[in-house]
């Protein structure tokens, strides 16, 4: 069912080690994607890794930031311990450090603490019977999951066993046979070759459309003001800016059960039905932040459920060049203040005009004022982003989004500035 054809290839910005990026059209990182489809994805390989390790004790972990719901949705269908890698920083906790070389942001980390109590447990060395599986959305050479299991292996001790879970495997026959040797399984839906993707990049011509969305412009010895925006002033905007309270929050970077994430997702859900109407045959966009994915993901799936036409993908750190040729996968950039660090830049791609938009993060509130975002956006938004919200208002707003919602996942509720 799954084949190369859902490949796409992307042109790298400024990226010396490697020029291309493989762009899964199905997965809902990049790409505006179906939500029905991404799950059914996920869960096919789910149900690889279920037939060929029953009776295994499983900790899966998925990999910052783009397989970071595929790992999730394996957790949920398999009954699995979880946590992902990250490169946020969470307080009070220590970390296994490594990198991902070929990436733009290099620094990836998992947190000891979990691992500690996973695989060490109430005894004095790591259980032979757990196998810890790295979740990818895709695999080139395998050096950076190699390099984590080295790094594990030296912490732990030999009895671990590992194996990697990917949606697309690109390894040549050297990187597989090194695997092997190293006794590192390997689980795939779909086998592909890289030796043409760097020739294919390279020929792709980086002229797409790119917006650099800024809450605010700083001038010489002027005070802070908005960019501007172009708007219709006989357009109303409804954009309220909201919380969604949700008890039994889990934060997806620490080790958690599945099924428990999916019942924190399902209160989400709840809380978000009590507060907005869904009609069928709306055209709504579901969007998530960098990391955070499977929870929105499930919200745009419930939605989906519903009758409205639906699409899910997410803001990303990766910068990737756009163009115009109807057979490159993305053709229009919006760049963008981080939710979760103001002086990180972050990227959304291909927004369009929906009937209906939900930004859910779970990005802490921010420390922008109202006089960061557009008036109409003024309404209690500031507090839940910040600078990047303001940024992000600015790229929704570009394409004449009137109905927004921009929803924050937390233990409590807060009030709104």
């Amino acid at each position: 069912m799954y084949t190369e054809e859902m490949v796409l290839i992307a042109k790298r910005e400024n990226n010396t080690k490697r020029n291309y990026l493989v762009v899964n059209k199905y997965q809902g990182k990049h790409i505006p994607a179906d939500p029905g489809k991404a799950l059914g994805l996920f869960s096919a390989l789910a149900g690889l890794v279920e037939g060929r390790y029953q009776g295994e004790r499983l900790l899966l972990i998925g990999f910052a930031e783009t397989a970071t719901a595929i790992g999730e949705a394996l957790a949920v269908q398999l009954g699995a311990d979880y946590m992902q890698t990250t490169r946020e920083q969470i307080k009070g906790v220590e970390y296994l450090y490594f990198s991902e070389s070929h990436s733009h942001a290099t620094e990836q980390k998992v947190v000891k603490d979990d691992l500690d109590a996973v695989i060490l447990g109430a005894g004095t060395g790591a259980k032979p019977h757990l196998r810890i599986v790295f979740v990818e959305d895709e695999v080139t050479t395998g050096n950076t999951v190699l390099g984590i299991i080295q790094l594990m292996r030296k912490e732990y001790g030999e009895s671990l066993r590992f194996s990697v879970a990917s949606l697309l495997n690109g390894m040549d026959g050297e990187a597989q046979e090194k695997y092997r040797n190293n006794g590192i399984d390997m689980v795939y839906l779909v086998k592909t070759d890289h030796s043409g993707y760097p020739e294919l990049a390279g020929r792709w011509a980086a002229d797409g459309v790119y917006h650099k969305c800024q809450p605010f412009c700083r001038n010489q010895g002027q005070a802070r003001k908005l960019c501007p925006i172009k708007q219709n002033p006989s357009r109303r905007c409804e954009v309220p800016g909201m919380e969604i309270s949700a008890p039994g929050c889990i934060n997806a970077r620490r080790l958690h059960k599945g099924a428990d994430y999916q019942a924190a997702c399902g209160l989400l859900w709840q809380g978000i039905q009590e507060k907005i109407s869904f009609g069928a045959g709306q055209e709504v966009l579901v969007l998530g932040t960098e990391e955070f994915m499977y929870a929105p993901l499930y919200v745009a799936q419930k939605i989906q459920e519903l009758g409205s036409h639906v699409r899910y993908h997410a803001t990303t750190r990766s910068p990737i060049m756009v163009g115009k040729s109807p057979c490159y996968p993305l053709h229009e950039r919006y760049e963008l203040v981080s939710l979760y660090d103001a002086g990180r830049t972050t990227y959304v791609y291909d927004l369009a005009k929906y009937d209906l938009v939900l930004v859910i993060t779970d990005a802490e509130p921010g420390n922008g004022q109202n006089g960061d975002f557009p008036e109409k956006y003024r309404q209690g938004t500031a507090c839940l982003g910040g600078p990047g919200m303001a940024s992000l208002c600015n790229a929704i707003d570009r394409c004449g989004n009137q109905t927004v919602y921009f929803i924050r996942w937390c233990k409590k509720s807060e009030k709104f500035l």
